[in-house]
């Protein structure tokens, strides 16, 4: 195994405190409270300052370093459909357009959430059903993820929670490494 420093301490702590945030507002807080109000700013306001450490933190930080295009992404697939196993040291391309969907799906449950306490949109059933639809879909995304990371995890043999976590990806000796 080769050991790659990847994820910088900022993104793992981005990324657990999202996770943390996200179920507790989810599953824990009580959706009339102002702790869920709170927790929802809270996100919010993380997802900012990841848009700033994705224009100036370290190069896997980026959002220059994993915006996937069409044919990357068709690539992975391809990569999937017929057994090759090519490590990403970053964001694969299907990780990095599911990293933006849930970022710009949290930012508008957020803005709807935000809409719901203003006194043009208090009870207004639009914005409330809009919040609860980004909701499901952003549970739906977070299931599909975690699915995404075990299969990949296996199928390339690295280890994408523990590298959430450490920071480090090892990669198996006899893979083939797109950086």
């Amino acid at each position: 195994m080769t050991r790659h420093p990847v994820w910088d301490p900022f993104i793992r702590l981005f990324h657990w405190s999202l996770v943390g945030l996200f179920a507790a507002n989810a599953v824990f807080t009580d959706t009339e409270s102002t702790l869920h109000e709170w927790v929802g700013y809270a996100a919010v306001s993380l997802i900012a300052l990841r848009l700033v450490w994705g224009l100036i933190g370290p190069r896997h930080a980026r959002f220059a370093d994993f915006m996937p295009t069409p044919s990357a992404a068709l690539r992975q697939v391809q990569d999937i459909a017929t057994g090759r196993h090519r490590v990403h040291l970053g964001h694969t391309p299907l990780g990095a357009l599911m990293i933006l969907n849930l970022l710009v799906t949290i930012l508008l449950i957020g803005a709807t959430g935000y809409m719901m306490t203003t006194n043009t949109f208090w009870g207004v059933e639009w914005v409330e059903e809009m919040h609860e639809v980004l909701v499901g879909w952003a549970e739906l995304s977070i299931v599909v993820h975690i699915a995404a990371v075990i299969w990949e995890s296996i199928r390339t043999g690295v280890n994408l929670p523990r590298a959430m976590v450490s920071g480090v990806k090892s990669v198996p000796d006899d893979a083939t490494v797109v950086k």
